[in-house]
């Protein structure tokens, strides 16, 4: 359940800042931000704190190389999918989506890794140690 809570907020981080309908983000700080400038700013810098949040920690527990080889894994399952005929890429906007769930995997996965090596080895991260 820790691992599929990180992944919800993963994606609503992603979908939140930018989808393929109107209600994100980008959309309604471009259409209000001359109204609302102290609330879009309050906003990006919740939406940034949030990143900073997955990113840092994507990058610490399986670092660039890690992130690259979620990717390509989500990628490759696409890929099969589309060959199969069971995906088309003629819809832009399942695209957009794609493209926010195959990231939110990237950092969903990063966030959790301590977790799944922690259930895998046995072994305690240095972190998870009583003083």
């Amino acid at each position: 359940m820790g691992f599929f809570l990180r992944w919800i907020f993963a994606f609503l981080l992603l979908a939140v800042t930018f989808n393929p309908s109107d209600y994100n983000f980008v959309r309604w700080s471009m259409m209000n931000y001359a109204e609302e400038l102290p609330v879009t700013v309050l906003m990006a810098l919740l939406l940034t704190i949030g990143y900073i949040i997955y990113l840092r920690a994507t990058l610490r527990s399986i670092g660039g190389f890690g992130m690259f080889l979620i990717l390509a894994v989500v990628a490759a399952l696409l890929w099969v999918l589309y060959d199969w005929g069971i995906l088309t890429l003629e819809n832009r906007a399942l695209n957009t989506w794609l493209g926010i769930f195959s990231l939110s995997c990237v950092l969903g996965i990063g966030l959790s890794w301590s977790l799944v090596r922690r259930q895998l080895s046995g072994q305690a991260d240095i972190d998870d140690v009583d003083e």
